[in-house]
């Protein structure tokens, strides 16, 4: 895990890579919470049983927002921010879905720093990321997130 204890450190990293996270498990009982969550209740996440015969993966698959809503987890796992009074999400763009990750497949993130500016009181980050499925190798998921750090004075 990287740790970054200023603006300084952070910039060293630009247009370097930041890291890659641990595997995580998409079972179906995280899709299945993650359909009650949302209301998100398509068969294709859901029915197992007619997945079987009517889907083309032959099993559910998960919801793309929920392989989005896991890289909080996965980022917590590649970095670390100290001396840090908040941070913030502010988007992503240039973001594709590549290939559904199937119930029971572990997905993991790449990701590097892209770019950093200094803002008065806060840097703003643009971190690529790439959400890659360890059973097939295929991109889940890939963009580019903006977060805001703001540093204790």
């Amino acid at each position: 895990m990287l740790t970054i204890n200023s603006y300084e450190e952070f910039a060293a990293y630009e247009g370097k890579e930041l890291g890659v996270s641990e595997w995580v498990l998409v079972s179906q009982e995280k899709i299945n919470q993650f359909a009650d969550a949302t209301d998100d209740h398509q068969w294709i996440h859901v029915d197992v049983e007619r997945c079987k015969t009517e889907s083309p993966f032959g099993q559910t698959i998960a919801h793309g927002y929920l392989t989005l809503s896991l890289i909080p987890l996965m980022w917590k796992q590649i970095l670390e921010v100290h001396n840090l009074d908040r941070m913030m999400n502010y988007g992503i763009k240039e973001m594709r879905f590549g290939k559904p990750v199937l119930s029971g497949q572990s997905i993991r993130m790449k990701v590097s720093l892209d770019d950093i500016q200094n803002l008065r009181g806060a840097i703003r980050t643009n971190v690529k990321f790439i959400i890659e499925i360890k059973e097939t190798g295929n991109k889940a998921v890939e963009g580019i997130a903006t977060f805001i750090y703001y540093f204790n004075k």
